[in-house]
């Protein structure tokens, strides 16, 4: 006969496989949702006349939101929790992906991306919050990998979607009836999440003392975080809101063409974020420290993306696709261990500051990467320039993470 705590044990571990799936459903809502604008770019452009500068805006402006909103969302989940903090930021989010339907200008398309930048930037404090709530270190790369493998859904999703709606009823009805659909999301949210203590899967539910943001700023754990977020989160923006357009020039797709390309690369990419996460949970359980599992997989990572070097020399479509979805597959896996790094390292109660912190400044140097990309464009022509900075992006971010946390060290709550 099964004993009370065995049976405790198993509700808890199926609690929270449950919590992950609705992290994984809302992630790829959340890049649906911010991946629409670049299937739409070459649509938008004839309509309204934008050229590549003023598109380069639209994406500022989202990515700006993004990193205000990243600080002003760690701390809230640090006070809220994940449940409520969530839901408010997934109502923010949807409201303004459905006005978009309402804009005629780049001025509007850019005061909406704004609001939409602010809402999704509560995704990942949320989540990475509820998954340091509810799993034990070893198994957290992991459970970021599966609900961060939403991300690539949510891109896999968009040009299945956006494109049929897109052809038939018009761009703006995209943007109303993916909006409408997604906050469905909001009803188990609500209904099933409870923090660990109030689902009876923990015995303590005593709020932690909230550190400030001076003390959180002296952790050189959260600056690390930042620099490896700052260095490496410009990549997948590039790929979310550039690749499109990549492909339109390089290889003369248009929006009845970009399926099949980029469902390989997301596919792709959805295999990375798992993998990234379960090879440093096998690492770990095989007898290596967290420090050296971690660092180990982002290692391998790092070495995956650099054939991007090469992408702009490619001539044919599909190995195109095939180095651009390593890349992308190596990006997924390097951040599933890179956003474990929060929990593993910081206090419990400056989690949330640390990965706002890290997030925001991933935004400033997604903002950097539109403008330098728009830029390059404008004058050279051509994405070489800017995929050579990406090749290299992961090796500079480890070297920093090495530099400044030689060892993965844990620190108290008063420390």
């Amino acid at each position: 006969m099964a004993t009370a705590g065995a049976e405790t044990i198993g509700t808890a571990s199926r609690r929270r496989w449950l919590v992950c799936a609705l992290l994984l459903l809302a992630t790829g809502i959340n890049y649906l949702d911010r991946q629409t604008i670049g299937l739409l770019k070459p649509t938008l452009q004839v309509q309204f006349g934008w050229n590549e500068r003023a598109y380069a805006d639209i994406v500022f402006w989202f990515q700006a939101a993004y990193a205000v909103g990243y600080l002003g969302f760690g701390a809230v989940i640090d006070r809220l929790g994940a449940r409520i903090g969530y839901a408010a930021a997934f109502t923010l989010w949807t409201v303004a992906h459905m006005l978009h339907a309402g804009v005629r200008s780049a001025l509007g398309f850019g005061a909406v991306r704004f609001l939409l930048g602010l809402g999704e930037s509560g995704n990942f404090p949320a989540g990475l919050r509820a998954v340091a709530d509810w799993f034990p270190t070893e198994e957290r790369a992991f459970a970021t990998g599966v609900f961060n493998a939403g991300s690539n859904i949510g891109v896999i999703a968009a040009p299945l979607i956006v494109p049929a709606i897109t052809l038939t009823l018009g761009w703006r009805a995209a943007f109303l009836i993916t909006g409408a659909v997604s906050l469905l999301w909001l009803i188990p949210w609500l209904m099933l999440y409870r923090h660990p203590a109030k689902a009876g899967a923990v015995t303590s539910s005593e709020a932690p003392r909230i550190m400030p943001w001076r003390r959180v700023l002296g952790l050189k754990q959260a600056w690390a975080y930042a620099a490896a977020k700052a260095l490496t989160d410009p990549v997948w923006w590039l790929f979310l809101f550039w690749l499109p357009d990549f492909l339109h020039r390089r290889y003369g797709l248009n929006l009845k063409d970009f399926g099949p390309p980029l469902v390989a690369v997301y596919l792709m990419s959805d295999v990375g974020s798992v993998a990234g996460g379960w090879l440093s949970l096998r690492l770990i359980r095989s007898g290596w420290t967290a420090n050296w599992a971690r660092k180990g997989a982002m290692l391998f990572c790092a070495l995956l993306v650099t054939p991007i070097f090469v992408i702009q020399s490619v001539t044919q479509l599909w190995p195109a696709v095939a180095i651009i979805g390593l890349a992308a597959a190596a990006h997924q896996a390097w951040s599933a261990n890179l956003m474990t790094l929060p929990s593993d390292m910081a206090p419990r109660s400056a989690a949330g500051r640390v990965i706002g912190l890290g997030g925001c400044a991933g935004a400033v140097g997604g903002m950097l990467m539109s403008q330098y990309t728009g830029l390059i464009l404008d004058r050279v022509h051509s994405y070489w320039p800017v995929f050579a900075v990406a090749g290299g992006a992961y090796l500079a971010a480890l070297a920093v993470v090495q530099v400044l946390v030689p060892r993965f060290t844990a620190m108290e709550e008063g420390a």
